[in-house]
């Protein structure tokens, strides 16, 4: 899986690069056949925007931003919204055991 970072207007700290690389590399061991990450940070204004793409082989790309006064509160939101469609995906694709009701 390849990782690529985007800085646009906008200073990023080693640490931050560092914890958002992290956070991408734990969600993607949760998905499979995660081809690219792409994790754009986006300083215009006052307000400092996070996005993160993950981009999986033969499936829908996912797709979250979330907007801060700082980038550190801003990657939280992001990767806190990228968890919850991590595990609805995982959810939708469980296949039902014989011991489970099905309605």
């Amino acid at each position: 899986m390849e990782i690529i970072l985007h800085a646009h207007h906008a200073e990023v700290t080693e640490s931050l690069r560092a914890q958002a690389e992290a956070a991408v590399i734990r969600l993607a061991k949760r998905l499979h056949r995660v081809a690219n990450a792409i994790v754009r940070f986006v300083g215009d204004g006052e307000t400092r925007r996070v996005e993160i793409v993950l981009q999986r082989a033969r499936s829908k790309e996912l797709f979250v931003h979330a907007d801060a006064r700082a980038f550190a509160p801003a990657l939280s939101a992001a990767v806190h919204r990228l968890e919850s469609q991590v595990s609805r995906v995982r959810r939708s694709r469980r296949v039902p055991t014989e011991g489970d009701r099905t309605g």
